[in-house]
């Protein structure tokens, strides 16, 4: 689908009349990306909370990029991020992009970052993994 509207006023993309892509859809709930999970071949799942705290537990199938680093990596050529983090890059509009934290601070930081991008269908796991570990029982 189209991401803004032809503006017979100003051209195409006019930022004036420009919709919001997936308004409202900036956050995943657990039960939908317990869905996705293992799943969907389209999950692109982004841990970033430190190395330390991937260590003592994570979410099956979530790559790890810190907080500090999501801007680089979402710019980096597509070889170098395959290379980097063993998967392919996320395209601008993939379907199912998530971010997730500890408690969901950073992971929402992360999201916004990814917006600014152009990454438009990013959302942030707002339940995060400590939300993740209960429900799992780990």
């Amino acid at each position: 689908y189209l991401n803004s509207i032809l503006c017979l006023c100003h051209g195409l993309l006019c930022s004036k009349h420009q919709k919001s892509p997936r308004k409202g859809t900036k956050e995943i709930s657990y039960e939908e990306l317990k869905a996705l999970v293992g799943k969907s071949p389209n999950l692109i799942l982004i841990d970033v909370r430190s190395e330390e705290e991937v260590a003592k537990g994570h979410i099956p199938g979530s790559i790890n990029i810190p907080l500090n680093t999501v801007e680089g990596a979402l710019k980096m050529n597509p070889d170098e991020f395959k290379v980097r983090y063993g998967v392919t890059k996320p395209l601008l509009d993939a379907p199912e992009l998530v971010f997730h934290c500890q408690i969901g601070k950073r992971g929402a930081m992360a999201t916004t970052k990814a917006h600014q991008l152009g990454y438009v269908n990013a959302r942030n796991y707002a339940g995060a993994y400590s939300e993740w570990s209960k429900k799992e029982g780990k």
